[in-house]
């Protein structure tokens, strides 16, 4: 069809990169149904493709697959929101601590350029790709945190929060402010391991404090106009 999607041929993978991004960029919203006809016309391959895409984004907790219904978007609950953000309570902080005792200036650079891209996607009204970036600054520090199992743990649960804010997020324009990782990049910069973890703990606290954990948004949006529009 004219308006799918280039993808190669037989690529899982970049069917997988595509639609976690626009999960990611809250285009394809928890709750959505990911029809394999659907996915498979949009993209131009086979079903069989799109089931070895869904099943790989089931495995990441991306995707809930449910006998006779088909595949959507996980929808986590307000029990699963509440587990996650404590989780990363719990691992953060630490790695914010260990990040700054290990920054290097080349480090400090791209975390720099990083917070710029944020900024330009904000300058641009484009919100679902500043509040990906906003998830990737965290993973960005984990990385640097030199602990490669937290590290894989962060970067889960960074990728469920995406989901948990696209339903629960009351001030849908306000993202990570640009203050607070602008604050993190200062201590990381000092190597200043002890600001580092209390700015982080204070981070994710104003975070939790910004969700709604009480109702969700009605989106009737198709996966079509999602991916397509």
């Amino acid at each position: 069809m004219s308006d799918a999607i280039p993808v190669t041929e037989a690529s899982a993978e970049a069917i997988v990169l595509r639609l976690t991004e626009a999960v990611h960029e809250h285009r394809v919203l928890p709750g959505m149904k990911l029809s394999e006809d659907e996915v498979g016309e949009v993209f131009g391959v086979s079903r069989t493709i799109v089931r070895q895409a869904l099943r790989s984004m089931a495995h990441g907790g991306l995707v809930s697959i449910e006998r006779n219904r088909g595949a959507f978007v996980a929808k986590p609950s307000v029990k699963e929101a509440r587990e996650v953000f404590e989780a990363r309570a719990l691992l953060e902080p630490q790695t914010a601590r260990a990040a700054a005792e290990r920054a290097t200036p080349a480090d400090i650079e791209a975390l720099e350029q990083h917070i710029r891209r944020e900024h330009a996607a904000l300058a641009a009204g484009e919100a679902g790709r500043a509040l990906k970036l906003s998830g990737l600054f965290h993973v960005e520090i984990a990385r640097l945190a030199d602990q490669k199992t937290i590290h894989a743990f962060i970067e889960q649960l960074v990728s469920r929060s995406s989901l948990v804010i696209a339903l629960y997020w009351q001030r849908r324009n306000a993202l990570c402010e640009s203050h607070a990782h602008d604050a993190l990049l200062d201590a990381l910069r000092r190597n200043d391991p002890d600001s580092a973890e209390e700015l982080m703990k204070g981070h994710l606290v104003d975070l939790v404090s910004q969700l709604n954990l009480r109702e969700t948004p009605d989106e009737s949006r198709s996966l079509r106009e999602a991916l397509l529009g």
